[in-house]
């Protein structure tokens, strides 16, 4: 007589793995990463602090006009002059939000033909 041999059968393991995926699903949502400040405590606000610019930026104002610490510049040229010789390289500008874009391209080609090899554009970041 032959004995008939059963074969087990494998647990499915997509039920085992669905499981585990939710169990992280409600673990992420349900849990707290850090621990909540204390609702005595009141954070500083910055909204009414007034921002100025750095010391060695160029301020490029909606008309046009360029100042460097509130003295008037005429040129890129003469504002890369008044910048010391470590600061020539990387220059700074801060363009007023109204000012042409054209203004601003032809301003910085003016900037690296004066000798600056970095012009960086310094803007604000929002946080809508």
């Amino acid at each position: 007589m032959k004995r008939l041999i059963r074969k087990k059968e494998s647990e499915p393991t997509i039920a085992l793995i669905n499981i585990v995926f939710l169990m992280l699903i409600f673990f992420l949502v349900a849990g707290t990463l850090a621990a909540p400040l204390d609702p005595e405590l009141k954070l500083v606000s910055t909204a009414e602090i007034e921002g100025t610019a750095p010391a060695d930026a160029l301020v490029v104002h909606a008309d046009g006009r360029m100042t460097r610490q509130g003295v008037p510049m005429a040129t890129a040229a003469e504002f890369v002059q008044t910048l010391p010789p470590e600061s020539r390289e990387r220059v700074r500008v801060i363009p007023d939000r109204d000012l042409p874009a054209g203004t601003l391209v032809a301003l910085g080609r003016a900037l690296r033909e004066a000798g600056a090899t970095v012009v960086a554009i310094v803007t604000e970041r929002g946080l809508q």
